[in-house]
């Protein structure tokens, strides 16, 4: 028998990593640490062109330390749904990072996944990646006239504190839908999406911060 097409192979092993991950999606039933404050276990990066992880992602003083450089993020080896996930972290100067909820594969810069903006004085605004959306969402145009993306602005004030100071950003993603939530405060909320269960991820986007917890919950009704 000759050989399958390239092609072809390419598309069964895409089809198989979409069939393991939404098998292994899983709905909390309890309050977990997905960082345990002492090193990246349960956690994978994955950088532009391939950087290591060791030069961007580091764990010092019980906290992941991100350089910003290059792009890209840590995301957790297992995926989630209905779940409700609270970072705390603080910018060493301000800048930009973000968390990434319903993450799907393959990995790339940047997969198709809801990006939920942690820039400074942006943060709660959503991006649409890759193929994601969302109702309601304004389409990001590039030069040329093509949608490479969509955006839904946050309407809410901003919640964040100072540069230096300890934020917490909480994502709840209930099935279609996602609220971000800035220091307790609900800032945005993304509904009709396409996406309800995949990788969380922590971004990196230029800029030097800090993560102490990340928390995962389940949500209540």
């Amino acid at each position: 028998m000759p050989p399958a097409p390239r092609f072809i192979l390419t598309l069964s092993l895409g089809l198989l990593q979409c069939l393991v991950q939404a098998a292994d999606a899983v709905a909390p039933t309890a309050k977990l640490e997905l960082f345990n404050g002492k090193d990246l276990s349960g956690w994978v990066s994955h950088l532009k062109n391939d950087a290591p992880a060791d030069k961007t992602w580091s764990v010092k003083d019980g906290s992941i330390v991100c350089t910003g450089a290059p792009n890209g993020y840590l995301r957790t080896e297992k995926t989630f749904k209905n779940y409700k996930c609270t970072v705390e972290w603080r910018f060493v100067k301000a800048g930009n990072t973000g968390v990434i909820v319903h993450m799907t594969l393959p990995d790339a810069v940047w997969p198709k996944s809801i990006e939920c903006q942690g820039m400074h004085k942006y943060q709660g605004d959503f991006y649409f990646w890759s193929g994601a959306t969302a109702k309601d969402s304004t389409p990001l145009k590039a030069k040329d006239g093509t949608i490479r993306g969509y955006k839904i602005a946050r309407p809410a004030p901003d919640a964040e504190k100072p540069p230096g100071e300890w934020n917490t950003f909480t994502t709840v993603c209930d099935a279609e839908s996602v609220t971000i939530l800035v220091n307790d405060q609900v800032v945005n909320k993304a509904s009709g999406l396409n996406l309800s269960e995949g990788f969380i991820g922590l971004q990196s986007e230029g800029a030097i911060f800090e993560v102490r917890r990340v928390t995962l919950e389940p949500l209540t009704k």
